[in-house]
């Protein structure tokens, strides 16, 4: 790994720069070794809505979400809690299981954990 003080914008061509946001309205169906994924891009320890979105498009960067929709089902819960926010690491964890297997269910389990009040479907668990 290396690190810079230096901003992702300085470093790489816009439109190479996809800025992942779980509110995106674009589902990342793939992962393009010719693009750069920005995870974690805005940290805060409370969430604000659309706040990733806006300085993404103030940016004018491509934004995407995780397919957690496409792939898993809410829980059923009493908590009555859902969130697609996940922790850096849980992206990273999510994003370097589907380099390594191509498979978003395996990926999604691998970060995804289950207080977010999502899982897989019964079918995708194997």
């Amino acid at each position: 790994i290396d690190t810079t003080q230096e901003s992702y914008l300085d470093l790489f061509p816009l439109d190479a720069i996809v800025y992942l946001t779980p509110d995106s309205e674009n589902v990342l169906e793939d992962i393009d070794p010719n693009k750069v994924y920005v995870l974690g891009g805005l940290v805060d320890e409370s969430i604000h809505k659309k706040m990733t979105l806006r300085r993404a498009e103030e940016q004018s960067l491509q934004t995407a979400r995780l397919p957690i929709r496409e792939y898993m089902v809410k829980s059923v819960s009493t908590k009555n809690y859902y969130s697609e926010t996940l922790s850096i690491n849980q992206v990273f964890d999510v994003l370097s299981t589907y380099y390594e297997t191509q498979s978003w269910p395996a990926a999604l389990k691998a970060g995804v954990s289950s207080g977010k009040g999502y899982v897989l479907p019964d079918s995708e668990i194997s």
